[in-house]
């Protein structure tokens, strides 16, 4: 990294943690102004550049504020507010000033294990958004979706506040609890979730084989990119290999992204050297191209699957198979982020996470905000839509309620049939619901209540897990069957 890069952002901090003068400007109370004159009696005035006067009203306010503001105020305060209101004006939720602690917190998400509900978050259009949760996470089990946008957390709003600050309000011990108040389109008001906080694992890389049309088909699943990805899946993919798999799936469904070295590391095991695996355009060099030194093909056929939670290092992988070797991308529409950002050392142990890049498809085609769109799309059932109960008293006959429709949507994709899916609780959604409590070994009442609903969304969740209802994955499988 240039360090001309930084320079701008680092100056304005040395000058106001500066108390001497500017330039020769001294700013007194009285606001006076000097005149100097040479030895021939004409006024010297020293040349002075807009920057300079834009630094000078910078050390003025702070003076100002220092000085004579109705309460006393940190110099640390006034310094974080600014290089903040800084990062503010460029309207990029990706260019963040993160203090001792939200650095912290940064870092420790690329280690090896982290506390909290195990889910990627950013800002767009002034939102928290859910980018998505990661894999067996709590988030990802109490139902947290991709788009999902955050609006309270334990019944504190979070308008206004960064991604950072809602994060770590999110996060916390293992085994304690946080409540958060999501809006989720599709569905009327506002759902509350509670998660149970606890250890996140990075395990970033899954692997498995899909016997396929008398086939092995290889499977890894790839949920996020961190420190250990590259090498993690460069293993998976020799045992793979090694049992004679004759095509491979690359699923990152749901992958919010990571560091830009691992997907390369990862990209370069199948693209070669023909075209570059993704494009680097910044400011002031232009762009530049990042190649593989991989000088031939795998023996096998690839896909990749991706969805609305696919982002950043996610649609990086998907772009380079899809135009660099013409690999096939199947699911849905990428999420669109299309920067990469670079962590710059502010020497207290603070940071500022700072846009510096675009990236490009190996084609030189800029998808920020745009997505990938798959080659062939495929959407999921609604299995995969349903989201838990709230379940605040028992459901029961008579009651017409938004939380009868979610429950008839379950019970429906459980295979029995409610009846009605409109939220009226009508006696053939009771006899659904006896139905469902007697084949569960639960008290048969036919009044949904806690225990039930429980039982009912992890039923869900194990549908949700069996690969035969996937139905991107078997569009994938399917593939290969008619792929020679």
């Amino acid at each position: 990294m240039r360090k001309s890069h930084v320079v701008i952002l680092l100056i304005c901090t040395m000058v106001l943690t500066s108390f001497g003068t500017y330039l020769g400007i001294q700013f007194t109370a009285n606001d006076e102004k000097l005149d100097d004159t040479n030895q021939e009696g004409t006024i010297f005035q020293p040349s002075t550049t807009s920057e300079d006067l834009d630094m000078a009203k910078i050390q003025k306010t702070y003076q100002l504020i220092k000085e004579s503001y109705v309460e006393e105020v940190e110099s640390k305060t006034l310094i974080e507010g600014a290089v903040e209101g800084m990062l503010a004006s460029l309207n990029d939720p990706y260019s963040v000033y993160m203090n001792e602690e939200k650095a912290a917190q940064f870092n420790s998400s690329l280690d090896s294990s982290f506390q909290g509900i195990g889910a990627e978050v950013t800002e767009m259009d002034g939102k928290i958004i859910i980018v998505a949760p990661f894999k067996n996470s709590p988030a990802e089990k109490a139902g947290l979706k991709p788009y999902d946008e955050i609006i309270r957390v334990d019944g504190e709003e979070v308008t206004g506040l960064d991604v950072y600050e809602v994060t770590l309000k999110i996060r916390g011990e293992k085994g304690t609890k946080v409540e958060l108040e999501i809006v989720r389109e599709g569905v009327s008001k506002p759902l509350t979730i509670e998660v149970v906080r606890d250890t996140i694992p990075i395990e970033t890389v899954f692997s498995n084989v899909f016997e396929s049309d008398d086939k092995k088909i290889g499977y890894i699943e790839i949920t996020s990119f961190s420190r250990e990805t590259s090498k993690d899946f460069t293993q998976q993919l020799a045992e793979l290999e090694e049992q004679g798999i004759e095509g491979l799936i690359i699923d990152v469904r749901g992958n919010p992204g990571g560091l830009l070295t691992s997907v390369e590391e990862i990209a370069g095991e199948f693209i070669s050297s023909k075209k570059p695996i993704l494009q680097i355009e910044n400011r002031d060099q232009g762009r530049e191209k990042i190649f593989s030194k991989t000088k031939k093909e795998k023996p096998y056929p690839v896909v990749i699957l991706t969805d609305k939670g696919s982002a950043s290092a996610s649609e990086i992988l998907a772009a380079a198979l899809k135009e660099a070797e013409g690999y096939p991308v199947i699911g849905e529409r990428t999420f669109g982020k299309g920067t990469v950002q670079q962590q710059v050392d502010l020497g207290d142990k603070s940071n500022i996470k700072l846009t510096m890049y675009k990236w490009l498809t190996p084609d030189g085609n800029w998808i920020h905000q745009k997505g990938i769109e798959p080659d062939i799309h495929v959407s999921q059932s609604e299995l995969y839509q349903l989201h838990p109960l709230q379940i605040d008293e028992s459901l029961h006959v008579d009651m017409n309620h938004e939380q009868v429709k979610y429950a008839q949507m379950i019970l429906k994709n459980l295979g029995l049939e409610p009846g009605r899916v409109d939220g009226y609780f009508s006696e053939t959604t009771e006899a659904a619901v006896k139905l469902f409590q007697e084949e569960n070994k639960l008290p048969v009442t036919g009044r949904i209540d806690g225990k039930t609903a429980e039982a009912m969304e992890e039923k869900i969740r194990e549908k949700q897990a069996d690969a035969k209802n996937d139905r991107q994955l078997q569009m994938a499988l399917k593939y290969f069957e008619y792929k020679d």
